[in-house]
């Protein structure tokens, strides 16, 4: 993940997609949102609520509408990024500078921003704990010191673990991320800190 102390050293990094990425940068400027950098993207706000990112990647700069699912999208510019996975995120690509019309696209931000003021938003469920997995408790038993390192980790990060285990399907994947955490483990650090 980049680590993006502001919008400008962002966009510089992405030369390709510069002029995309200031033409769109404009747009939200020039509204009421507030820009920021999270995880290492232009985040734009409203109230404190994440309303828009922009990316840029090989073949395409881009919107995120962290509440896209409620646009209209009454053009079909919108797709889900992770289906199955992503439930309000929306995305919208742009392959070529051309793409981006102007007045569409602020069309759209002034929804998004007027939907996160209405309150329109998908709350985030709180999954279930989840079982340690078979391996990972064999594991935990034969090695007290590692047992002790696990258990002082918060809830979150031990869930993140167990996930990170449980998702894996053959057994020898299994065996192998737990060779990997391991040692994080044994730090006290989580699956994702380097990401926080």
């Amino acid at each position: 993940m980049e680590k993006n102390k502001s919008v400008e050293e962002f966009i510089s990094k992405k030369t390709t997609w510069k002029e995309s990425l200031e033409l769109l940068r404009s747009i939200m400027l020039s509204t009421e949102m507030e820009e920021t950098i999270k995880w290492g993207i232009p985040v734009y706000t409203v109230g404190g609520k994440n309303v828009i990112g922009l990316g840029a990647f090989k073949s395409y700069a881009g919107i995120w509408f962290y509440q896209g699912v409620f646009l209209k999208d009454t053009y079909n510019k919108l797709i889900n990024a992770q289906e199955g996975k992503t439930k309000g995120m929306r995305q919208w690509r742009f392959n070529t500078f051309e793409e981006i019309d102007k007045e569409l696209v602020l069309e759209y931000v002034l929804e998004a921003i007027q939907n996160q003021k209405d309150g329109k938003e998908i709350k985030i469920e709180k999954s279930t704990d989840i079982e340690i997995p078979e391996e990972l408790k064999a594991v935990l038993k034969a090695n007290s010191d590692l047992k002790s390192c696990f258990d002082k980790l918060t809830p979150f990060k031990q869930k993140e673990y167990k996930e990170y285990i449980a998702t894996a399907k053959r057994a020898a994947t299994r065996v192998s991320r737990i060779e990997k955490i391991t040692p994080m483990i044994l730090d006290g650090i989580g699956l994702n800190d380097k990401y926080r």
